[in-house]
């Protein structure tokens, strides 16, 4: 048998009582704290070891056990999150419709391009580094798990997700170049069509970089 229990009866078992916020307020002050790193492990400790570390059964218990152990933590994050809150007052001020509108078209059209055309980004980048041409699979060749040529080798590119798919790996039989998106671009690794090992393995590559 499978139980769920959603957070609000988590809570009322628990004797939580959740603070009243009003709408949109608790997204932007959580969109607050994840940009400025307010509430991470340096400023209020390792929640995770320090609830275990808590031998109390209490909610009131446990918050005088950690002001306790953490006198300036809660004060700190408060203060961290708050310039960030101020910044996004200041910026709130300079976003009208066309900004908006902007934002939408860069997601809609130009990240969904640069999603679905990676695979041709990661061959230039790889033909530049190689200084060798590249050019993409015909159809047919698509059919075989072939992605693209660097000179004269075939290559498969492929999410790092995939090397945890082995039953799907063994279909393709050529050289796999396997990426992960990271912030503000991908990281790509050529290891397995690089026969010279000085070369770096894992490429951090800036998707703005590609021409």
């Amino acid at each position: 048998m499978i139980i769920k229990m959603k957070n609000e009866e988590l809570e009322e078992l628990l004797g939580v009582e959740k603070p009243k916020f009003g709408k949109y307020i608790s997204p932007l002050i959580n969109l607050a704290s994840r940009t400025s790193k307010g509430t991470i492990p340096k400023v209020v400790g390792q929640m995770t070891d320090l609830i275990q570390e808590f031998k109390g059964r209490t909610l009131e218990e446990w918050e005088e056990w950690y002001v306790g152990k953490k006198p300036e933590a809660i004060n700190n994050a408060t203060n961290i999150i708050m310039q960030m809150v101020e910044k996004f007052k200041q910026v709130l001020n300079q976003i009208d419709r066309s900004v908006v509108e902007k934002w939408v078209r860069d997601l809609v059209i130009s990240k969904t391009f640069l999603g679905l055309r990676i695979q041709e980004a990661i061959l230039k980048k790889g033909a530049k580094i190689l200084s060798i041409d590249y050019r993409l699979s015909t159809p047919e060749e698509e059919a075989k798990g072939i992605d693209g040529y660097l000179g004269e080798i075939p290559v498969s590119i492929k999410p790092d997700t995939y090397k945890l798919k082995p039953a799907l790996r063994e279909v393709i039989k050529v050289k796999m170049i396997s990426y992960k998106k990271v912030n503000e671009g991908v990281e790509i690794d050529f290891t397995e069509i690089m026969d010279n090992n000085d070369l770096a393995n894992l490429i951090d590559v800036d998707l703005a970089d590609f021409e």
